[in-house]
């Protein structure tokens, strides 16, 4: 099992960055493939983005796409999310979730998730 804490998030005015981090515990950090999945108010959770076990690969909803960008580090057992050119549309809770599926672009692909952490883009 992996458990993971999710932190950075906070109100931020629209065309502003903010970066999420994601630690997770225990020795098996770099067996996952890691993801961020959001939910905005009123609405389903929704892929964001998802790096594979080495960072070698990533994946990206359309909605994201050149403004948000997912790194890790196996080193501090750390997932990152970059966040760009911030809209109100992005306002939602933000989770970290991990798993062993290939090429996660679901939620459903997820066996283990964090608690969350809001995002609020508002002017």
């Amino acid at each position: 099992q992996v458990q993971l804490v999710e932190s950075g998030g906070g109100l931020v005015q629209p065309g502003g960055s903010l970066r999420l981090s994601c630690a997770a515990s225990g020795r098996t950090f770099s067996s996952y493939a890691m993801g961020w999945i959001r939910q905005p108010p009123g609405k389903e959770r929704e892929f964001v983005a998802a790096i594979s076990r080495s960072g070698g690969m990533s994946y990206y909803s359309d909605s994201v796409k050149g403004r948000f960008s997912i790194s890790r580090d196996n080193a501090k057992n750390t997932v990152y999310l970059q966040m760009n050119s911030l809209k109100p549309e992005d306002t939602a809770v933000y989770y970290c979730a991990a798993t062993y599926v290939y090429r996660p672009t679901r939620p459903l692909h997820y066996d283990y998730w964090g608690q969350g952490t809001q995002v609020t883009v508002s002017s």
